[in-house]
């Protein structure tokens, strides 16, 4: 190429050296030579069109690649010239020359585009309505449709590129689009109210091109996401895809939420268009996969995207201020999320239900092959209840998060009724063999009922109410049992010294130490439960005493015949209570309240006056609503100066208190345990 012809070009190049590139030379040229085949007629139309379109498309992907790496040269392009390129801008761009739509276009300045397409656009149809004459303008006509197709192409590209990180489309390069878009839609409008035949690129639809523009890009991301890490190497295809998905929708809504939101009105909430988008799209994904059966490791995992995954997503601090996530809903139907959620939640309970069973029997295994139950710090032990409630709490409790709420997995514990029955059945086995480590196998069993109580009460939300109710009332059984079987021997070892009270000898210091001496002796068999579990029993072995000691008064075999008698009774209730009350509270018992019953009964017996008895009554009976008419009967029968017609209206007396406090609730029973005839 001549020196002679590479200085006639349009863009008037000075470059001297004609090794250099001229890449700027030809964009001259084909810009010069463009506008001189739109405005020659002479040159063939196929011609024509067939170079502008070719022109356009090489045009195009050069200003876009110029607008993207704009940014990065702003700093070189800021430097001041030398005085040989200032000289040579001087002359090639004139100051004050205003900017053509082509310029613009190049520079990306789209808003600024739009603004000079709808100025001549605005002009042209001034001068067609004038003159009537369409056909006299149709050569600017189709070149203004032309830009407007051109104009169009760059503004969808620029939307294409909007999430793509390493195109470096920038947030002002953005903007400008937006803006142009959201101006071009109101000119759409502008016409539609003219009531007059707009061009042929009126009106240009340009929300439903965004919206669209948007839809294919969401799409098109989610079915070609990054390529997984190599630790998903051991997960299924449908895993892979899946988290693969719920990446790119995770990076790109940060994404939107960081840099595409500033580039858009506020009103327009683009963080929420985006998010639905991709919620619509996620969803329809998995729709797809839960129509076909799944494999229970991959119907675990997609209920976990549904229901967890996916709203630690929504939930995150930077998008859970932007994304309405409740308005989203849930990523599959109830329809397809009930049969999966019931394949899970069914495998999962046979898990819960065959551990369970596995632990009793081993502890039966045990039991029955002799083996005797493990010690810590002194007290008997049993893994039955830890194991188990491990299992129950940890399944039930990830469950819930799987399938979206715990009171849909409560159906794992929903049989734990039988199995809670067959552990009674195996303590009962215990009890009737009576094999000499028996009584260590009972007590270390006792702990673990006590630790079944307390799961069931604090973790109410891991159980149907009837199945919580159904197993406390068993676990209730199976402590009474427990304590029948270990106190019944005692029982029986202090019956001699229980037949003494209620008589004359009773009335002696000494029956009632010797008393004492043997229950002492006799707790230090109690020894080796766990603290919660001694105290129970303490407390219930010192109800029982008090029930005997009360139980042997009533029978009535001692006779108090005048007031000196009555006092020295009194004296020796109230004694017994205080040292009974001291023994068993230093060995663990919280019952105090049973002190108070022999006291009150101490006293009933010291009274002579009826009024003042009358009172006593009505005290008792209110602190003891099963006090029953008999009950004051033996007990003021121990009294022979009081007569049989005051004994009546006593007895009357405590049948109107009864009445008129039957809706006081009171749980302190204690007479009722106390049978006389």
């Amino acid at each position: 190429m001549s020196s002679a012809l590479h200085g006639c070009f349009p863009c008037r190049c000075r470059s001297k050296d004609l090794t250099e590139p001229l890449s700027d030379c030809w964009a001259g040229f084909y810009t010069w030579l463009g506008m001189r085949i739109r405005s020659d007629s002479s040159v063939p139309e196929r011609l024509r069109l067939n170079f502008l379109s070719e022109q356009r498309g090489r045009w195009l992907q050069r200003l876009l690649k110029r607008g993207s790496g704009r940014q990065a040269s702003a700093s070189v392009n800021s430097a001041s010239p030398t005085s040989d390129e200032a000289q040579s801008l001087s002359d090639e761009e004139p100051e004050n020359v205003t900017p053509t739509f082509e310029k613009h276009l190049e520079e990306l300045r789209l808003f600024e585009a739009s603004q000079l397409l709808i100025e001549r656009e605005e002009l042209l149809f001034q001068k067609i309505m004038e003159v009537e004459a369409l056909e006299a303008h149709k050569e600017e006509v189709d070149q203004l449709s032309a830009d407007y197709n051109e104009f169009k192409e760059v503004v969808v590209q620029i939307l294409q590129q909007s999430l793509s990180v390493s195109l470096g489309v920038s947030s002002d390069t953005l903007k400008s689009a937006v803006d142009a878009l959201y101006q071009e839609e109101e000119r759409d409008q502008v016409w539609k109210q003219r009531g007059q035949t707009p061009p042929a690129w009126r009106p240009g639809n340009w929300k439903e091109l965004h919206d669209a523009t948007l839809s294919d890009l969401v799409k098109d991301r989610m079915d070609n996401p990054p390529t997984p890490p190599a630790d998903q190497a051991s997960q299924s295809s449908l895993q892979v895809d899946v988290n693969s998905m719920g990446r790119q929708l995770k990076e790109d809504l940060l994404w939107v939420v960081d840099v595409v939101k500033l580039s858009y009105p506020a009103h327009i909430d683009i963080c929420n268009v985006y998010a639905r988008m991709y919620h619509q799209i996620f969803s329809a994904r998995l729709t797809k996969i839960a129509d076909f059966g799944l494999e229970d490791r991959d119907c675990t995992f997609l209920l976990r995207w549904v229901h967890e995954y996916y709203p630690e997503i929504l939930q995150k601090q930077e998008l859970a201020s932007e994304v309405h996530a409740e308005s989203l809903g849930k990523l599959l139907s109830e329809e397809l999320l009930e049969p999966l959620e019931e394949q899970y939640l069914n495998n999962r309970q046979a898990e819960v239900m065959t551990y369970i069973g596995r632990v009793l029997e081993l502890a039966e295994q045990r039991w029955n092959g002799g083996e005797s139950p493990k010690m810590e710090d002194g007290c008997y032990i049993s893994p039955v209840a830890y194991d188990i409630i491990q299992v129950i709490n940890g399944m039930v409790t990830s469950s819930g998060k799987v399938v979206g709420g715990l009171h849909k997995a409560q159906i794992i514990t929903s049989h734990l009724t039988d199995l809670m029955e067959r552990y009674r059945s195996f303590q009962d086995n215990i009890m009737k063999q009576s094999r000499p480590n028996s009584r260590a196998y009972i007590k270390a069993n006792m702990a673990s009922v006590r630790q079944f109580s307390d799961f069931l009460l604090e973790k109410s939300d891991l159980f149907p109410a009837d199945v919580q109710g159904e197993c406390l009332n068993i676990l209730s059984e199976m402590k009474k049992s427990a304590h029948t079987y270990l106190l019944s021997p005692v029982h029986e070892n202090l019956r001699p010294h229980y037949r003494k009270l209620g008589t004359y000898e009773w009335l002696k210091r000494s029956v009632f130490e010797n008393l004492l001496v043997s229950i002492e002796a006799e707790l230090e068999d109690l020894q080796g439960l766990t603290e919660p579990c001694q105290q129970e029993l303490i407390g219930q072995f010192h109800q029982e005493v008090t029930t005997e000691y009360v139980k042997r008064l009533m029978k009535g075999q001692i006779k108090l015949k005048d007031r000196e008698q009555q006092v020295q009774a009194h004296i020796t209730v109230k004694d017994n209570a205080k040292h009974l009350d001291h023994l068993f509270s230093r060995m663990g018992s919280k019952e105090e309240w049973l002190k108070d019953i022999l006291i009150k009964i101490a006293e009933l017996l010291k009274l002579q006056d009826l009024p003042a008895i009358q009172v006593q009554i009505i005290t008792m009976g209110s602190a003891f609503p099963d006090l029953s008419e008999k009950h004051v009967s033996a007990l003021l029968k121990l009294k022979t100066n009081f007569t049989r017609a005051d004994r009546k209206i006593v007895k009357e007396t405590l049948s109107d208190m009864l009445v008129a406090h039957s809706n006081v609730e009171n749980t302190q029973l204690f007479f009722s345990n106390v049978q006389v005839k």
